[in-house]
Parts: C-alpha cells; sequence; structure tokens
C-alpha cells in the first residue's frame, strides 16, 4: 500500500482533482444544480432569486480550476505548496467569476405576472359580460401586458360586454369593478 502512495507524483494528484471537477461540472451543467438535489444547497451571502454564491457550478468550476492551476503549476517547476496556492487563488477567481455571473444573469430575468396592486385604478374592458350580482371577466393593460382577471360589479349591477370599467379592488383571485373607467387611459377597445 505504501508503495502504491508512492508512485502517485504531485501532478497526477491535481489532475485528479481536475477530473473530478470537471466530471461534476458536466453533471451539473446536465442535470441543473446537484447540491439542492442532495440537500446541500449552501447560500452564503444571501442569493439573487434563490440563488446562493455556491452553488454546484460554481463550486465545480473551484474544483477543476485548482486541480488544472496546480498541474500547471508543477509542470513549471512550482512545489506543492506554491502549485496548491496558485490553484487556489485561481480556483476562487474563477469560481466566484461563474458565481457572479450567474447572479447577474439571474437579476436580469423578470417576471411576467402583475401584482393586484397594480391593477387598482385602472380602466380595464368588460371582455366576458358580468351579470348582476355574478361574476365575468375583464381585460386591462399594464404596460405592455396584457392582464385578464374575474371580475364582480362594486354595485352588484349588470355591465355588458366591451363596457369601460374600473378597477376597485382586488379581492385573491378577482377584481370589485365599477362602470365608467376613462377612455382616455385605456387602449383601443378590443377585437377593433
Amino acid at each position: 500500500m505504501a508503495d502504491l502512495f508512492a508512485s502517485i507524483s504531485a501532478l497526477t494528484v491535481f489532475l485528479g482533482i481536475a477530473a473530478l471537477g470537471l466530471v461534476f461540472l458536466v453533471a451539473s451543467l446536465l442535470f441543473g444544480e446537484l447540491l439542492d438535489d442532495l440537500g446541500l444547497h449552501a447560500d452564503a451571502g444571501g442569493g439573487v432569486d434563490g440563488h446562493g454564491f455556491i452553488d454546484s457550478r460554481s463550486l465545480a468550476v473551484f474544483v477543476t480550476a485548482f486541480g488544472g492551476f496546480g498541474a500547471i503549476g508543477i509542470q513549471t517547476g512550482l512545489g506543492v505548496a506554491a502549485s496548491s496556492l496558485l490553484g487556489l487563488g485561481s480556483g476562487i477567481v474563477l469560481g466566484g467569476a461563474v458565481a457572479l455571473f450567474a447572479r447577474f444573469l439571474l437579476s436580469q430575468q423578470s417576471s411576467s405576472s402583475v401584482s393586484g396592486s397594480h391593477l387598482v385604478g385602472r380602466t380595464a374592458q368588460v371582455t366576458v359580460t358580468i351579470p348582476a350580482g355574478g361574476i365575468g371577466q375583464v381585460s386591462c393593460r399594464v404596460g405592455e401586458e396584457r392582464v385578464e382577471k374575474l371580475a364582480r360589479a362594486r354595485e352588484g349591477a349588470e355591465l355588458k360586454s366591451g363596457a369601460l370599467v374600473r378597477i376597485e379592488e382586488f379581492t385573491g383571485d378577482s377584481v370589485i369593478v365599477s362602470p365608467g373607467g376613462d377612455s382616455e387611459t385605456y387602449p383601443p377597445r378590443l377585437g377593433g
């Protein structure tokens, strides 16, 4: 057993570490976030939209860079300690760059969902007649997005399809509307 460890060079160890990191990187690229699947996700320093600073891809890049740059250090004549420091520094820089780039990409994502607070006070158009005391549907434009919501009339009166209304309140799955929305603030009528 001692002969086996004596025959393994520092170069072989660094290349083995690099290969292990590369396999882990390919697996994380193919199968997604591996640390979450294993219950090992480390959210060091908070995250952007649920993305921790340490994820499987940045960890894999760190391990690959550590092994690869350690091997380069050994090949250029550096000792094991100096090669390890070179690998450590390179791993931190490259793994950190991958983590920061992933955080940047995630911060650029936008949500297409419009909250109820964005709807209150807006003019909408009835798209499905709201019967007296019943429920219908309205359509409202928020920015470039058209939002359709179930609607009830505040006074319980019937509101015909095509009528402009004002959204008064947001109640979970529907909105409460009142007749007489502002035609100046509403885009052209649906279907026309």
